[in-house]
């Protein structure tokens, strides 16, 4: 049990009245002091006085190192390590009802309504405390509910970090409501599609987004009301104004862990982005990743910080939901251009200890002078492999050990390494965290031998797991070898359970932290009038990893300035982050036998390139 200081309090009384009011400790001393005398009696008291000072003691020692850092459930896990090794029998435990907001929000508004939870630096720094922001997340969830949003249906969230952005997910959750995280780099073809095919009822933005979000209204009729954070405009509501103006009250709604929660798109390899949907329990999946790679995490003076969008799997649950899980005080400040003098001001001026930082971010932050204030006691890390020049220079500038973390938007933070718990081998990803059931399979589902190269997989039977893609049971049965997720991705695994990422085994490119598809890139490249053929593929970079790199056939003469205006327009219609770095023409496009694109030779091209410039050749 976890005591407060009224809990405290109300023990201290109690223990009082019982030794005054008759009763079981009463009776023994009045029965011994008759039985043996005054002297024996005296005796008894004080002794039973020093137990209740002795255990009175023990408590106050509790409240002084151990309350600070706890929230009002006992929510540790008891993950066992040996050896460098996860021992596998401390599973998860998933309750049979679960609620998101319940356990990252309302919990810590009742029991510590004034301590930090939110430190919102996105325009004007404020501090939102636990029960500032339940207030406003409870007058959201009423508002919505006199509206007629009920379980199930979807809250769209396009919104960069700020305050608005977290309440609104708590608020969905609270009455049951599938929260929809969009990236607000998001042109107005990626976020028509997005909002059409999950059928989004609420759409809660800003003025910056407002443009986007009139000219593919009339293509979404499912969307019933659009609120803005900083005040009503055209057809939209003010969020604010709705909050401040609700006196009535939720009406409380009881999820079960598996009931859906959150929806992130994500996209595929063929085809139209998928619509991942997760239960609320897909939180406790993440918790063993938290506490383990960021060895004695949470720790009192903790603060967390991510520079990745919480429109992203990796931003949202890799740090801004579990540090209120944990109740450990969060940052929210994404810059608009990520710079490493900015991420060090943040580090001092904020105080931040732990940070997921992509490695790009990290790759960045090492071309730039390191100020003795920046000084962090972890960092985890993840999208990319990470070198081990990368590794040790943040021990050595930072002073934070870089755990490496693995996952998918399917099912996040299944493997990484403790490196403060000697769980890291130079080289390897790491080992799957307790309650992960991870294994490499051949294609027909079969484990291969240790050192063995083959997919990587994951158990269904994880609360990290998705529930399905929306709308596409065909493609979430694609997706399994029976009862394991295939995660896309090639690996071996040693004797003692050390995973190596080897490579895709599909076309999906990692950049700079963002998994992207190249199906809608090339669709929007297509649409060119010149543009015959276009494939995209991940092109080597010697900072981001990988970036974007397009190939395209046309017909005709072209222009000045062709490539730069088809970069140019994926940027406006998806996203700058979904933009090819480069567009290269060729003259026929390798294919196969059956009228394939040939993705490989045009990846080898693309790193032929890259050599040819560093060296001069």
């Amino acid at each position: 049990m976890i005591f407060d200081l009224s809990s405290l309090a109300t023990f201290v009384l109690a223990s009082v009245v019982i030794l005054i009011v008759p009763g079981p400790s009463v009776t023994v001393i009045v029965a011994n002091s008759l039985k043996s005398g005054v002297k024996a009696g005296l005796l008894n008291i004080a002794g039973t006085q020093a137990g209740l000072v002795v255990l009175l003691v023990i408590l106050a020692l509790g409240q002084r190192w151990w309350w600070p850092t706890m929230s009002a459930r006992d929510r540790r896990h008891d993950y066992r390590i040996k050896d460098g090794l996860f021992l596998r029998d401390s599973p998860v435990r998933v309750p049979e009802f679960f609620n998101i907001a319940e356990a990252c929000l309302m919990s810590h508004a009742r029991t510590f309504p004034q301590a930090v939870a939110l430190m919102d630096l996105s325009r004007d720094a404020r501090m939102w405390t636990y029960a500032e922001m339940a207030q406003a997340a409870e007058r959201l969830a009423a508002v919505w509910q006199g509206e007629g949003v009920r379980p199930g249906d979807r809250v769209a969230i396009l919104l960069p970090q700020c305050a608005e952005a977290l309440i609104a997910h708590f608020a969905a959750h609270l009455i049951g409501a599938v929260s929809l995280p969009l990236f607000v780099l998001f042109g107005p073809e990626a976020l028509r599609f997005r909002l059409k095919d999950s059928g989004a009822k609420i759409l809660v933005s800003d003025h910056a987004q407002y443009p986007k979000i009139c000219e593919i209204a009339p293509d979404l009729p499912d969307l019933d009301q659009v609120y803005l954070r900083e005040g009503a405009s055209g057809q939209a509501d003010g969020l604010w104004s709705a909050i401040e103006a609700q006196d009535a009250a939720y009406r409380p709604i009881q999820t079960l862990a598996e009931d859906p929660a959150m929806m992130i798109y994500t996209s595929g390899t063929t085809g139209n982005p998928k619509g991942v949907l997760h239960a609320h329990r897909f939180l406790l999946g993440h918790l063993p990743c938290l506490e383990l790679s960021f060895a004695d995490f949470p720790n009192g003076a903790d603060v967390g910080w991510t520079p990745a969008d919480w429109a992203w799997i990796g931003g949202l649950m890799d740090m801004a939901i579990p540090c209120f899980y944990f109740r450990v005080p969060l940052v929210a400040k994404r810059f608009e251009r990520f710079t490493a003098d900015a991420a060090f001001d943040l580090i001092r001026d904020a105080q931040i200890t732990r940070a997921f930082l992509p490695p790009t971010a990290l790759k960045m932050m090492r071309q730039a002078e390191v100020p003795a204030s920046a000084r962090l006691r972890s960092i985890s890390s993840g999208g990319e492999p990470l070198s081990a020049d990368l590794i040790e220079w943040a021990k050595a500038a930072l002073g934070a050990e870089v755990n490496e973390l693995y996952g998918q938007t399917e099912c996040n933070l299944s493997a990484g390494s403790a490196r403060s718990w000697d769980v890291a081998q130079e080289g390897w990803i790491g080992q799957a965290f307790p309650g992960f059931d991870m294994r490499i399979l051949d294609e027909w589902g079969r484990a291969v031998e240790d050192g063995q190269i083959g997919q990587i997989c994951v158990h269904r039977d994880t609360p990290s797991m998705f529930l399905r893609y929306w709308n596409q049971p065909e493609k979430t049965a694609e997706r399994f070898l029976g009862a394991y997720l295939v995660t896309g991705d090639l690996g071996r695994m040693d004797a003692q359970g050390y995973v190596q990422f080897m490579a895709r085994d599909d076309d999906v490119i990692t950049s700079s932290g963002y998994r992207i598809g190249p199906t809608e890139i090339e669709a929007v490249l297509a649409r060119a009038p010149q543009v015959v053929m276009a494939a995209v593929v991940a092109a080597p970079d010697a900072t981001r990893g990988h970036v974007i790199g397009a190939y395209v056939t046309v017909n005709g003469l072209l222009e000045p300035g062709f490539e730069a205006g088809l970069i140019a327009q994926v940027a406006a219609q998806l996203s700058p982050h979904m933009a090819p770095k480069w567009v290269r023409v060729l003259e026929a496009m390798p294919m196969t036998a059956t009228g394939k694109i040939r993705r490989l030779d045009l990846r080898e091209m693309a790193a032929q390139a890259l050599e040819t410039a560093q060296t001069g050749g």
